[in-house]
């Protein structure tokens, strides 16, 4: 006897797909860049967070970064002052009048000044990649702000960075943790705070601010991958860079 074949669907019925979380579900990964790649994105190139920011005053580093800069480069003969991602240099510029006339200034910026400024007093102008640019000496303060958003490697540049101060010299920068990914895109924010305040990075969660104070050797237990420069807006409201690791 032939068994009877079950009846199909009525009119209007609908037919079951696939199961959620099936290989026909998944969402295609982004492609990670490397840094050379990432540096000729739109999000990077284009990127004007930190191009006219002063020292003092309403757009400046001070406010940004809670920091009376002057006063912490007070007192030595030949202060050192690094700014990476460093725009159009204002904020050294306009530092430079009030420091010795033996003060180191270095500004470091992928794209470099783009306006005309005057001859004197002016900084030491680099016009390179922070993710491959290394200096040949140590500073009283190295600063970055805003620039991590558009930095691929940026665990890697904190950790390179940290061994560029001097003994009691002050690192301050912009830091979202939300950019720091998983290989699979998922968040590694906390992993990546811990693993920086078991460093000796102070980090603000309400300003977005890291901290470190004085020059140590910092291993971060993560493994870069690459960067996706369609990561999305941050905390800011721009676009930004999200960093993928992998756990070491």
């Amino acid at each position: 006897m032939i068994p009877a074949t079950p009846p199909g669907p009525g009119p209007g019925a609908r037919t079951r797909g696939p199961d959620p979380g099936s290989e026909n579900d998944a969402m295609p990964k982004p492609p990670l860049l490397s840094s050379p790649d990432l540096e000729r994105s739109s999000v990077v190139a284009n990127n004007t967070m930190n191009r006219e920011r002063g020292l003092t005053g309403v757009n400046s580093y001070a406010r940004e970064l809670g920091i009376d800069l002057l006063a912490h480069l007070a007192g030595r003969p030949a202060p050192a002052w690094l700014d990476l991602c460093s725009g159009e240099g204002r904020a050294l510029r306009e530092a430079a009048a009030s420091l010795p006339a033996g003060a180191v200034l270095t500004a470091v910026d992928l794209v470099g000044p783009l306006v005309p400024r005057p001859v004197q007093p002016a900084p030491e102008e680099i016009t390179a990649s922070v993710s491959s640019w290394t200096p040949i000496r140590t500073y009283d303060l190295i600063t970055c702000v805003h620039g991590l958003h558009y930095v691929g490697d940026q665990l890697g540049l904190l950790a390179r960075a940290a061994s560029w101060l001097t003994e009691d010299g002050l690192l301050a920068a912009h830091f979202d943790p939300d950019s720091i990914r998983r290989a699979d895109g998922a968040t590694a924010a906390k992993a990546a705070v811990s693993a920086l305040r078991a460093s000796g990075f102070a980090y603000s969660s309400r300003h977005h601010r890291l901290t470190l104070r004085g020059r140590r050797a910092v291993s971060l237990p993560f493994r870069y991958l690459g960067a996706d420069p369609a990561a999305g807006p941050n905390y800011t409201g721009q676009p930004a860079v999200g960093s993928h690791y992998t756990a070491l």
